[in-house]
């Protein structure tokens, strides 16, 4: 039997994607993850949490973890991302969709099946904003007030992070990790999931590494995102402005993340595409820092930074 084989995608890690074509012009697709880089295991366990969920992500149709290779269903190549750069009057049906997704996985939650989103993961995480994006990319070092700034953020971020409601995580909850399907939306690239933050994957949707919105829409989208949880009973707040500070902050936690990610791409792995992001995400860690009283002394900070153009 001849199968047809292309590439279906490629993203930051490691793994690769085939799409196979069948004679009778069925697809599926071919995860190629190379076992001493890449485990399989986790994205086995989340799509069968998503199922469980009642939504729509690849299914897991053979799996050999030993070589690192799955096959799976596919929801083909309609992505999100593409479809809001090309036609942002379909933001509010699309996004409306992903809302009703992300409170049926939320809902969905139970503690102890997902690795904690704890006080070292994070850590870990804003860690990468000094050691690849200041030391590596600004080959800056910073002195002994601005280390100090620094510190009192991380922690102010991390309390922050640890005292809201916990939930199932996607972690990357963002119009590239979307597709076009039906039921809509298809969820991609969920491997990394854990328990944790309930403002995480909102923040993710609506602040996005490839795609920025005007802030009244964007406040917009995340009170119908508020309202639906609360009437779906999840742990938000009942005031929106506490839910929209904690939204804020989660996003700053996961904007220095990205910023340090997107440079170790570069400098590690020869991927130099994110660079050009770069300056999105500073926006965003900017507009946030000079919104708060406690992060007014790492505004400043960021205000200092030597910029390369």
């Amino acid at each position: 039997m001849a199968v047809a084989i292309t590439p279906a995608s490629a993203d930051a890690s490691f793994r690769r994607y085939f799409r196979l074509t069948l004679p009778n012009g069925e697809t599926r697709i071919l995860m190629d993850a190379p076992p001493d880089k890449e485990d399989c295991h986790p994205f086995v366990t989340v799509a069968r949490l998503l199922e469980d969920a009642g939504l729509n992500a690849p299914r897991v149709l053979f799996e050999d973890l030993e070589r690192g290779f799955l096959l799976l269903t596919d929801l083909g190549n309609a992505l999100y991302l593409e479809t809001l750069h090309s036609d942002g009057q379909r933001a509010d049906a699309l996004f409306a969709d992903a809302i009703a997704a992300l409170i049926a996985w939320q809902k969905s939650s139970k503690p102890g099946v997902l690795p904690p989103y704890d006080h070292a993961l994070l850590k870990r995480e804003l860690d990468l904003f000094p050691d690849w994006f200041l030391k590596r990319h600004l080959n800056l070092t910073l002195d002994n007030a601005q280390q100090g700034t620094l510190d009192r953020t991380v922690q102010f971020l991390i309390n922050n992070a640890l005292a809201q409601p916990k939930v199932f995580v996607h972690r990357d909850y963002m119009p590239r990790n979307l597709m076009l399907a039906d039921p809509n939306p298809g969820i991609l690239d969920f491997q990394d999931a854990v328990y944790g933050p309930i403002t995480y994957d909102v923040v993710s949707l609506f602040r996005d590494a490839f795609i920025s919105w005007e802030e009244e829409r964007e406040h917009d989208w995340v009170v119908r995102y508020w309202q639906q949880a609360r009437a779906a009973n999840l742990a938000v707040p009942e005031d929106f402005a506490v839910f929209w500070r904690d939204y804020e902050l989660m996003g700053l936690q996961r904007h220095l993340k990205v910023l340090g990610i997107f440079c170790r791409l570069n400098y590690r792995d020869g991927k130099d595409r994110y660079l050009t992001d770069l300056p999105r995400f500073m926006a965003y860690a900017r507009h946030t820092a000079s919104r708060y009283d406690e992060l007014a002394p790492f505004h400043a900070l960021l205000d200092s930074l030597p910029l390369p153009q």
